[in-house]
């Protein structure tokens, strides 16, 4: 496979869990992985959205699922979906860790919150 820009697959994830809403006290659906720097983000069905957000303040064009037993990239700026490299684990958040999650922090009223 040749190299695609966007990839680097010797960069660990950055966590089990969104960065941004382990600082806030959030909680996510499901995890995507950035494919450049490892930053991980909630997916865009969370309410927050960080995945989608890393890119748009980044410009990092690629993420990865980061749920157990997925491994599609999407591409940002071709807005298409593909299978790449295998990157450095860990390839998922822990397969014990609740959906959506953390479990502590998910409302009751939590489908009233995602987004479609």
């Amino acid at each position: 496979m040749s190299e695609r820009a966007g990839i680097d697959p010797s960069v660990p994830p950055s966590g089990t869990g969104c960065v941004e809403c382990e600082e806030a006290g959030g909680w996510w659906v499901h995890l995507r992985r950035c494919a450049q720097c490892g930053h991980i983000g909630c997916c865009d069905t969370s309410p927050a959205q960080h995945g989608t957000a890393h890119f748009r303040a980044t410009g990092h064009p690629v993420m990865t699922s980061f749920e157990p037993g997925e491994d599609w990239f999407w591409d940002f700026t071709t807005e298409s979906g593909f299978l790449g490299p295998r990157l450095v684990d860990a390839q998922c958040r822990p397969e014990d860790q609740t959906v959506p999650g953390p479990a502590d922090r998910v409302p009751d009223d939590w489908r009233d919150h995602i987004h479609g």
